[in-house]
């Protein structure tokens, strides 16, 4: 279902223009419009969910998928040698500002904690 107030799905409607790393029947993974690193994907599943908070048990195998796929892109851009973080926020005091669940892959710099 695309929802005409959601960025993601409208990017992943076509909608909106985007740089598609990888797509398959479940997720894309598309560069940030705002990196906050030298690499910054996004893990989007195309099924509209808001917050990790809304997830039921069904969604668990499209969970594993995003970290899967996380992983798949890190080994094909050879990230794992300096490593990457991973971020989900969840919630607008968490730092979430599109409410479509999606995984943050970042990379190619020294990223710091407590991340801020």
């Amino acid at each position: 279902m695309v929802r005409d107030d959601c960025v993601f799905c409208q990017v992943m409607a076509g909608k909106l223009p985007s740089d598609i790393e990888f797509e398959n029947e479940n997720l894309a993974v598309f560069r940030d419009i705002n990196p906050q690193a030298p690499v910054h994907l996004l893990i989007v599943p195309k099924k509209h969910i808001a917050r990790l908070s809304d997830t039921s048990d069904d969604d668990s195998q499209l969970l594993c998928e995003m970290l899967h796929t996380a992983k798949d892109m890190a080994d094909k851009l050879g990230l794992k040698e300096k490593g990457f973080r991973l971020v989900l926020n969840d919630g607008k005091d968490s730092g979430q500002s599109i409410f479509h669940i999606h995984l943050h892959l970042l990379s190619g710099r020294r990223l710091m904690w407590p991340p801020g």
